[in-house]
Parts: structure tokens; sequence; C-alpha cells
């Protein structure tokens, strides 16, 4: 019976990882065995042909047998691990396969008498490219958001090709070979079929469908050897025999083999442009190679093959340039509407980029405010949405009606916006915002009320290395929320401030990248037992081992997690190794209670629960042995869900400690109605508890409610031995800090432990208090 595992890999079509790589090491094996295969026998047969051995074509038919299977078992392989190319990977091993058994039927022919041409395998070779054809088609990275344009422009590049073709190969190889009829024009259709398909990857590659270009040129030469090969033949088309040389068998199998490796690749994951169609210049360019076919006016054989493409062509860029004309005057037509807000009259988001980039492209000084009206829902909702747009129309006249006529102004959208000003003097854009502000605080009359608007304006200078125009409307942006939030009603862009710069996000994607790849790291705080001062118990502490910036501290990454939704799946991988390592320590006889850290949205979360209960059951951790902290705000998001939550985890023995305590909205309803079992006073409360009155007063209090309510009192950043011998005096049931043990990686913890026992300070005498058995928490 299947697991759920494997059954969810077959039904969607997929393999296992450790199936996949063991795919990949036989892909590479079958690849080398394939080359070894050709050179082989191409070196055989050349040895033969110098020898006079007359059966040189046994030979050949020999290596063909090996080499064309194991090109078609290598994309088959394919296949198996990359379900979502699985149409256009068949196709090419249905051509690989045509080709294979087309050419073993003309060397089959040869081993009696000299085959003459046309043979039987023929066709064979016609139906293997109808395969490629297919293949490269199916097989891109992106497709054109517009398909017929796409498939038009495909149409005019491979159109200008064949007329091309027919110009500079088809009548020098008619005169050449002297021939008419059906072999003339079977020869002629594989170097131009030939010439075609690799003009369909270079068309591919410049409309930007192909974002590999390794394996585009990889194809694009393997159907150019093809055309060589191809040409050769066509030209000893007369003798009406297959006399080739031991190049043209190079040749096609090189080609076969460099198709099948491009073909493997696997398919890009990251998109690195957007697909685009053919331009002008390409289109006139088809144009002018048909209209030379056309002009050049071949003889009744030729015409009969040359004239077609030359008419398909030009038929192809009339209506290529038909849908570009239509898509020109409906551009224009809506440019006018889409400058223009239709509520203010004033110019909208896109004029403001205009501006932006004729700025950006001048290297002339400027700058950009953005305002944001505070309050304006409000209005909304209070007045209604005509009062609102009401209020948008008035403060457009009082913008106006603020600033100099020079000096541009739109909106944006909402209640944001813009003022474009050509100026880089800081002091002389802060006087201008705050002239604004004044001018929008005058009351304005809406639906017979008062009302006076204010705003907040974020303030950027266009700076020397500026190349896009959304980066200084992102600034902007960036310094409008900072004035908002700071209250100041304006403020300058500050980088430091910045959370969402190019840097911060470079990070946030580094750590999706380091959580998938198993760069974060579990690192353990010992905490101490106040009364025998013996280790009781560790902390999980996460670290990022960064390739290259080295260790990190959650300090420097933990914000940018919480930005880009990673602390979920980060939560995850500190519980598995926390349980992993706990289970190792166990095993060499070490049983020591682990704190693990939870933030509130995976508190209360989907996925974060049963990931850590899955680790609990994987390593058998004992229930009791593991302490999950929460902090005082995981109880204000949602109190009911927090309830349900934390006596689901206190059901399943899984002890509860509220962290940093103290410093949120303490309250002592939570701690009389939910399953906690432990508080952490926060580092904050006990810096200055050696030296400082009220935080004594504070931090004596704290432990004594915890031990009232039979809860365990642990307190963190003990620094130094005053703050540790004040602790003790009070009662305190469990330490850790700096002065008593740094976070150590899970490695070294294991040597730690064995020498704590010497290496443990040594605390002051502690006043007598009710003692709580521990099992009982």
């Amino acid at each position: 019976m299947m697991t759920q595992k494997t059954t969810t890999w077959f039904t969607r079509g997929m393999v296992s990882p450790k199936t996949a790589a063991w795919i990949r090491s036989a892909q590479t094996a079958v690849a080398w065995l394939s080359w070894g295969v050709l050179i082989i026998g191409l070196s055989a047969n050349q040895i033969a042909l110098v020898m006079d051995y007359r059966n040189s074509a046994a030979i050949l038919l020999t290596s063909l047998a090996a080499f064309f299977p194991l090109l078609v078992l290598r994309l088959l392989l394919t296949v198996i691990i990359s379900p979502t190319r699985r149409g256009p990977l068949l196709l090419l091993c249905a051509a690989v396969a045509a080709w294979s058994l087309g050419s073993m039927l003309v060397n089959a022919a040869r081993l009696e008498a000299n085959a003459h041409f046309p043979a039987q395998g023929e066709w064979l070779f016609l139906v293997s490219y109808l395969g490629m054809a297919g293949y490269l088609l199916g097989d891109v990275d992106l497709r054109s958001p517009r398909p017929t344009r796409g498939w038009l422009d495909v149409a005019v590049i491979c159109g200008a090709v064949a007329c091309l073709a027919s110009l500079l190969l088809v009548t020098p190889i008619r005169l050449a070979s002297n021939q008419e009829g059906a072999p003339l024009l079977l020869a002629l259709i594989y170097p131009l079929a030939d010439s075609a398909l690799a003009l369909t990857v270079l068309s591919q590659s410049l409309l930007l469908s192909r974002s590999d270009h390794r394996k585009s040129v990889m194809l694009g030469a393997a159907f150019v050897m093809l055309a060589f090969a191809d040409s050769a033949l066509a030209l000893q088309v007369s003798a009406r025999t297959y006399d080739f040389g031991n190049l043209s068998n190079a040749l096609w199998g090189g080609a076969f083999a460099l198709m099948v490796a491009a073909a493997c690749r696997p398919k890009k994951a990251v998109i690195r442009a957007v697909p685009k169609e053919a331009g002008t210049g390409v289109l006139i360019g088809a144009a002018v190679v048909a209209l030379a076919e056309l002009t050049v006016r071949p003889d009744d054989t030729l015409a009969f093959y040359t004239l077609p493409p030359a008419v398909i062509t030009l038929g192809c860029v009339a209506a290529r340039m038909t849908l570009a004309l239509r898509d020109a005057n409906r551009a224009s037509e809506a440019l006018a509407l889409s400058m223009t807000d239709d509520l203010t009259k004033l110019p909208n988001r896109r004029a403001v980029r205009t501006w932006l980039a004729e700025g950006l492209d001048r290297r002339t000084p400027m700058a950009l405010m953005l305002l944001d009206l505070d309050g304006f829902k409000e209005v909304n909702d209070s007045l209604g949405h005509r009062a609102g747009d009401t209020v948008l129309r008035l403060v457009a006249i009082r913008l106006r009606a603020a600033v100099d006529s020079r000096v541009r102004i739109a909106r944006l959208g909402g209640d944001e916006f813009a003022i474009f000003l050509d100026t880089a003097d800081e002091i002389e854009l802060m006087e201008t915002a705050h002239e604004v502000l004044g001018e929008l605080a005058k009351p304005i009359l809406v639906e017979e009320i008062e009302i006076s608007p204010a705003g907040s304006i974020g303030v950027t200078v266009a700076l020397a290395d500026d190349t896009d125009g959304s980066e200084v409307l992102r600034r902007a942006d960036v310094a409008m929320y900072q004035a908002k939030n700071s209250g100041l009603g304006a403020a300058l862009y500050d980088a430091a401030l910045d959370e969402f710069s190019r840097s911060r996000l470079q990070l946030a994607e580094e750590l999706r990248k380091g959580i998938a790849d198993g760069q974060i790291e579990v690192w353990y705080q010992p905490q101490y037992d106040a009364t025998a001062m013996q280790v009781s118990g560790l902390e999980a502490l996460v670290r990022w081992r960064h390739p290259v910036q080295g260790l990190i501290s959650p300090v420097s990454f933990l914000p940018a997690a919480r930005r880009a939704g990673l602390m979920g799946p980060l939560s995850e991988v500190v519980a598995q190794q926390a349980a992993r390592d706990f289970h190792d320590r166990l095993k060499s006889g070490v049983d020591l209670r682990v704190a693990i850290n939870c933030a509130p949205p995976e508190l209360l979360g989907p996925t974060f629960l049963p990931q850590l209960y899955a680790s609990i059951a994987q390593w058998a951790v004992p229930d009791d042995r593991l302490v999950l902290e929460v902090t005082e705000d995981s109880f204000l998001a949602d109190p009911q869900r927090t309830r349900e939550v934390l006596a689901d985890l206190r059901s399943k023995g899984v002890q509860i400690s509220i962290d940093d305590y103290g410093t949120g909205f303490s309250s002592l309803t939570y701690l009389q109605n939910l399953p906690v079992q432990e508080l952490k006073i926060d580092r904050s409360l006990i810096a200055d508890v050696a030296a400082d009155d009220r935080s004594r007063a504070i931090v004596a209090s704290t432990i004594q409610l915890a031990h009232a309510l039979d809860m365990r009192i642990v307190a963190e950043g003990v620094e130094n031995a005053a703050t540790l011998e004040c602790l003790v005096e009070m009662g305190i049931d469990t330490v850790q800090g700096y002065h008593l043990a740094r976070p150590m990686p899970s490695a070294q913890i294991h040597q730690w432990l064995q020498d704590s026992t010497t290496n443990a300070p040594v605390p002051g005498p502690r006043a007598p208090y009710r003692t709580v058995d521990p099992s009982s928490t």
C-alpha cells in the first residue's frame, strides 16, 4: 500500500527528491555514454573508409543502433522529472526515434548495394522535422501575452529565412545538381527546414520567450550543423546515391546529441525579461527579403516551392503591420485620456511617471513630494463618497493655490497627491512642504460641515545614480509614511529608516533561499536553577550562517523575515532542529528542558503547531520537556483563539512561558485564566535591579506574584554578578544571561554541559521562599 506522500507524488506526476537525484545521475552517465558511442563509431567508420573496408556501413549501422537509443533514453529520463514539459519532450523523443529508424533503414540498404535517393526511410526524416518543430514551439520559457502577434512574428521571421535561403541556397544547388522533380525538392527541403528551425530559435530568443541563452545557442548550433550536413547531401543529389562522407555523419550525430543535451537542461525558474514583439526593423527586413525573392522570378521548377514562402511572408508582414497600426491609434487616443484624473482634472500617476522619466533623462535637479490626507477615510465613512469627492476637488484647488505656477501637481489616486519641483534644495523643499500643509489646514465647507484637512508629506530628491522613476516614487512614499508615523507633518527621505530598501529586499530573498538550503542554525543558551546553580534548561535561539556574510544574529534578519512572511517557515525549522538536538542529547544522558520562541502569527496560524507536534513525535521528545515561549501581544491579537491554542498545547503536555513579561500590556486576567507555567521577566526590567530601588521593587513583586500562582519565574539578561546576587536574594527560580553562559551551537553544547559544574558562578545567599515542585509545572 502506498503512503500518503508517495500517493501525492504519483498523482502530481512527479517523483520524490531522492528518485529525482538518482535520475539526474543516470542522465549524466547516459550523456557521457552517448558521446562516447558517437566518437568511437565515427572513429571506427573513418578507419574502415581509409582501409577501404567494404562494409563500413555495417559499422555505422551498429553505432546508430547504440547511439540513438541512448538519446531517447536520456529524453525519457528528463520526461520523468519534468512533468510540465512532458508534451514537447515526447515530441522531440519521437523525432529522434523517427530519425534513428530512418538512418538505420538507409544504412541497412547500403549493406547490399548503393542505396538510391530517395530511399525507403526518407519519409521518417520528414516526420522527424514535425516533431522537432513541435518541440521548439512548445518548450519555451515564457509565452507571449498576445499569442496572435507572437505567432505572426515567428511566421514572419521563418518566412524571411525561407526566402533568403531560396535566394542564397536553393538556386545555387539547383544549378550545381542539374536535377529536377521530387528528388531535388526532397533534397532541398532538409536544409531549408534546418534553416527555418534555427531561425525559429533565434526569433524566440529575440522575442525573449527563451531566457536560457545557453540552451538557445545549443539548439541553434544543432540546427546549423544539420543544415551543413543536409546541404552537402543536396549538392550530391545528382548522383542519386547516399555517398556522404564521415564529416556529414559527425555533423548529424553531433547535432542530435547537442539538441538532446539542450532539451535536457532544466527549465528556467527565474524570469529575467518580459516577452516582447518583433520591432519595425524586423518586419521591414522580412518584407524586403520577400520582395527580392519575388523580383528574382525563378524558373517554373523552382517557383513551385520558392514563391509561396515569399507570398506568405508578405501576407504575415501586412497583417502584423495592420495590428501594430491599430495598436498605435488606440494608444494615442488612450494616452490623451490616461494622463488626466477624471475627478480633480489634475494630471494623474501616468503623468508623474512621464515627468520623472523626462527629468531623469535630462539629469536636471528635481524633487518629488507625496501628500496623503489624514483622516480622509472618516470623511467617506461619515458623510459618504460624494462628500469625499468634494473634499478631493477642494484640496486640489488649495494645493494649486499653495505653490508657484511652475510647480506641477498631480493626483496619484485615492487621497494621495504628488508635487513635482525642479529643485534639489532640501531647505526650500521643506519650506514648500510646510506652506502646503498650512494652506491645506484652512477650513473648507462640505455638506454644511466645516472641515480642516490635514496631511503628511514625504519628500525625496532625485539622486545622481537614479535611472528609474519608480524608485523615486517609492522613496517619496516611504518618506510620507515616516512623516505620518513621526507626526511631524513633513519628512525628508531617510535611508536608515527605510525598511523596504533594495538591500533589505535582497536580504529577505537570500533568507528565503537560506531556509531552503539549510543555512539556519539553532544555538542554545543555558538556563540555571538559581538554588543549586546547575543548568536546568536551554533556550533555543536562531542564527543564520550566511554563505558570504558569515554568522548573522537574529536582530539583523528577523525584521526582514517578518516583512517577507518567512517567520512561519523559520519557526518550523527551529522547532525541527530543537527536537532533533534534544533527542541527540537525551541519547547521551542529558535531559534538559528546551524553550522555543513563538511569535503570535505562528502561534495562531494553521501550520506551526501541527509541525511542532510532528517534530515532537518524530524525535520522541517528552512533552513536559518542551517550553513554548509566547509574548504578551499574542493574547491581544485574538484572546479567544489564544486561549484555545494554549489549552490544546497544555493538553499535550507542552509547557507555556510568557516571554518579555512586563514590556507589553501586562494583565492579571490571563495569568488567572490561561494555562501558563512560567513567567520570563524581560531584560529591561532587571538591568538596573541591583542599583535602582524601583526596579528592584517591580521585580520582587513579580517574583512573589508568580510564586503565588505556582509559576516558575525566569530572569533573562543577567550580565553581571551584582544582578545575579540580587535576583537570587529575591527568590528567582531560573536565571540566564551572558554572565552565566553565552549562546552556543549545538555541536559545542554537549562538551560545555559536561564542564558546566566547574564553570558555574557561585551566587550569594538567597532568602527563603516557597519552592515549587518542577514536576507540577
